[in-house]
């Protein structure tokens, strides 16, 4: 293969110079000519370089992309994420045979319907070669979250190469399928880049994560609102990722830090957070107070998790072998610091009473403690190549959410 000083091969540089003249024109033609063009490149170059972020075929947008089409825009295009809009949800779903985008198995596209009462308006997508629609379709093929019976049109749709059933535990097995829509695309949609999944269980609502959005660092941790509405994911620099009905009120993003963040809690009101490192560091932000910290303390194993009380008067932070470090008027009710354990605990979180936590494993174990009841575990087969990494408590303590890393 031919490859030029940069290092890059021919064929690909060829390739964007073509796709980038090409981008100049926006009409139907001229995207079908840009998706003819990158075919060739698919020849030449099989399905990894066409997975490549930032390769010719990332940029094309594909067959339909204008507002005429008919079809809605993704989800990446209208919010930044390849996930369901706060005022949206989960409701339905169809997969594409034979995908370029999933190497060559099936893609699944999820439907994000406004939640009722409707709180957008129709429109056309803009910034990109994806100009589809926005909250203008009113359909729903209706296999996810069957229990909502009210649903406004399609805000955005969200792409897969997981099956729906296994991102969201809201969605059903029962198949649609459209190829007219294996061409569709957006820039923003990098499928091949670090996902990080939440899996919810009991009474927990599945609100979206960080699947198909690149990250500079990997998220490590969440915590939910009050309510139940809404949830925070926190990476290791400390940068926060709100979703739902949970909000903003500060971060370590901009901060030098001693040791990379490992976990967050919610306070009770839900107006602010504490961020942990694995010295056992404590930044608090919004109503957070701090009680406390093994910020000065020699530790056996790094501290990998915190959990609040009820009160919000204090928290416990937990190690690596389940040791406990109760702060506040945090009460200590167990560990798993004598058990020898097959993998490290990577998270806690406390009941509803404060009387009780749950310790988990990286392997999706979960270690019940003083009022603490079982729930049920991540099914091996959805963790697939990944480990577990954290666990919250739903509001009513019936539940909690697992989320899951994947390399």
């Amino acid at each position: 293969m031919a490859v030029t000083p940069t290092g890059r091969p021919l064929t690909e540089r060829l390739v964007d110079r073509a796709s980038l003249a090409l981008g100049h024109r926006t009409d139907r033609r001229s995207l079908l000519q840009r998706a003819a063009l990158v075919g060739s490149a698919l020849a030449t170059g099989g399905v990894g370089y066409v997975l490549r972020p930032g390769t010719a075929y990332a940029t094309v947008c594909g067959d339909g992309a204008t507002c005429t089409s008919g079809w809605t825009a993704f989800c990446c295009t209208v919010h930044g994420f390849n996930t369901c809009p706060s005022y949206s949800f989960p409701a339905g779903w169809w997969k594409v045979d034979a995908s370029p985008f999933c190497s060559g198995k099936a893609r699944y596209i999820v439907d994000c319907n406004a939640k009722c009462p409707t709180q957008c308006s129709c429109r056309c997508a803009s910034g990109t070669c994806d100009q589809r629609r926005v909250c203008c379709n009113q359909f729903r093929y209706g296999q996810c979250n069957t229990q909502i019976t009210c649903a406004g049109p399609v805000v955005c749709r969200v792409a897969l190469c997981t099956p729906p059933w296994v991102w969201s535990s809201a969605c059903t097995t029962t198949s649609r399928t459209d190829n007219r829509t294996s061409t569709h695309n957006a820039p923003c949609l990098t499928l091949r880049a670090p996902t990080k999944e939440v899996f919810a269980f009991g009474d927990a609502p599945d609100l979206g994560s960080m699947v198909g959005r690149p990250l500079n660092f990997p998220i490590v941790g969440m915590a939910a609102t009050p309510t139940g509405f809404g949830y925070w994911l926190v990476a290791s620099d400390g940068g926060i990722f709100p979703f739902g009905a949970a909000g903003g009120y500060g971060s370590t993003g901009g901060i030098r830090l001693n040791k990379p963040i490992v976990g967050m809690a919610a306070t009770p009101t839900g107006r602010g957070y504490w961020l942990v490192a694995s010295d056992g560091g404590i930044f608090p932000f919004g109503d957070a107070g701090g009680y406390g910290s093994t910020g000065g303390i020699t530790l056996n194993k790094p501290i990998v998790r915190m959990a609040a009380t009820k009160t919000g008067g204090g928290y416990w932070l937990v190690a690596s072998d389940g040791g406990i470090f109760p702060f506040g008027d945090a009460g200590g009710y167990g560990s798993t610091g004598g058990i020898i354990l097959n993998k490290p605990i990577v998270s806690m979180a406390a009941t509803k009473t404060g009387g009780g936590y749950w310790l988990l494993a990286s392997d999706g174990g979960i270690f019940p403690f003083g009022d603490a009841g079982g729930y049920g575990r991540p099914d091996p087969n959805q963790l697939l190549d990944g480990r577990a990494i954290d666990i919250v408590r739903t509001p009513s303590g019936l539940g909690y959410w697992v989320a899951a890393a994947r390399p």
